[in-house]
């Protein structure tokens, strides 16, 4: 990741109704709205229209204490937005316990290809024991979950990679489809004194190599680890949370600090300003149709009460962004998670980013670029492929 401009990107989180529990009652549509594909278009359209850098969908069972019943799978909604933008990123976020990682691992390969090169992967570590009954596995312990999201990681570059650029040949005279000299086995293993249920996954995958290459995988800060097992090397973005908005830069700054520390990139790719992104977790609620952010929010706690570790803007679409343009100058990105959806994209999409774009703190999205592009990656060579040439010219692979 490249840190020398200041120039950085907005992410907006599209669950749901919005990232407060009682968002769904001053949502602009009917409730049945929010468990079909026209919600999704919309609002991703919306968001991308805004000028948007990225989009991020959660997943998981719905939290105790929110008012709606449930969720479409992240990785769906995801897919499903593919086809219909043309410069945002989509990255949902994929849990490392409970699934299989092969079928998550195939499953964002496929995201790539639909969205034409825009998949990310936010990797999620949960025990909760809903994700773990839903699959039939028990609840990892708390100490497992850095090492089964390190593992999972691991198994999806892997396999990723397992396909090499120009494996589909499609050789009509002599009836190959593939060249089978291109494809690897993974031949993962969980490592040795493992803390949660060993497994191995030969290979290959069964899509071939993603658009670009290997998705961007981001993280949250807590789960890496310059002493592993989730190492900065593994992951190309880090989310960071603070409890207030005065303490987010300040936390951003160690955290930037602590990694670059170790430098390094996934695929060998070592960024200029050392380390993965930083990316900042902020919740935003705005002054509305002339009422106060303050009122707002207190007449949706008077709902429900919003219980979030993340830190909290509450304020103008002016002070907003003169908070964002600060915070842009430690972070690379801000991930926003909006108090209602249907009012906060509306007034960021007229307000905020018009400001920031106008004061050149922000990347231009640009049609059919690429997320690792946004975030200033190339396209890492075929870990296999580059073994390979090693060992025919005679180097160790």
């Amino acid at each position: 990741m490249t840190h020398s401009s200041n120039a950085g990107f907005l992410a907006l989180e599209l669950d749901g109704d919005g990232a407060h529990p009682a968002a769904w009652r001053k949502a602009r549509h009917t409730p049945d709205a929010l468990l079909n594909g026209e919600r999704i278009r919309s609002t991703v359209l919306a968001a991308e229209s805004a000028g948007f850098h990225a989009a991020t969908f959660a997943d998981g069972p719905v939290t105790e204490g929110r008012d709606v019943a449930g969720r479409l799978n992240a990785l769906q909604r995801a897919a499903f937005a593919g086809p219909v933008t043309g410069s945002i990123a989509l990255v949902p976020e994929v849990d490392t316990v409970y699934p299989e990682p092969f079928h998550a691992a195939t499953q964002l390969a496929s995201l790539d290809y639909v969205s034409g090169g825009r998949g990310g992967w936010l990797v999620k570590a949960s025990r909760d024991a809903r994700e773990a009954a839903a699959v039939g596995r028990s609840v990892a312990a708390e100490d497992a979950l850095a090492h089964e999201a390190a593992a999972s990681v691991e198994v999806g570059r892997r396999l990723w990679d397992s396909w090499e650029d120009g494996a589909v040949i499609r050789d009509v005279p002599t009836g190959r489809y593939l060249d089978v000299d291109k494809l690897h086995y993974a031949d993962f293993e969980t490592p040795a004194g493992f803390p949660g249920e060993a497994y191995s996954v030969k290979g290959p995958s069964i899509i071939p190599r993603p658009l670009q290459g290997q998705l961007p995988v981001l993280a949250p800060a807590q789960l890496v680890s310059v002493d592993g097992p989730l190492l900065p090397s593994a992951v190309d973005a880090v989310l960071v949370s603070a409890p207030t908005p005065e303490l987010l830069a300040a936390e951003a700054a160690e955290v930037r600090a602590n990694l670059a520390a170790v430098g390094g990139g996934p695929a060998g790719i070592v960024p200029v300003g050392g380390g993965p992104a930083v990316i900042a977790e902020l919740d935003v609620v705005l002054d509305s149709s002339g009422q106060s952010a303050a009122a707002r929010l207190a007449e949706l706690e008077a709902f429900t009460a919003w219980e979030s570790p993340r830190a909290r803007f509450v304020g103008t679409a002016a002070e907003l962004a003169d908070f964002l343009a600060e915070l842009l100058d430690v972070v690379d990105g801000v991930r926003i998670h909006p108090a209602v959806l249907d009012v906060e994209l509306e007034e960021l999409a007229q307000l905020v980013l018009p400001e920031l774009r106008r004061r050149g703190i922000l990347r231009p999205a640009a049609s059919g670029g690429t997320f690792r592009e946004l975030l200033g990656l190339e396209r890492p060579e075929n870990r296999y492929a580059t073994a390979l040439l090693n060992t025919t010219i005679g180097e160790p692979a």
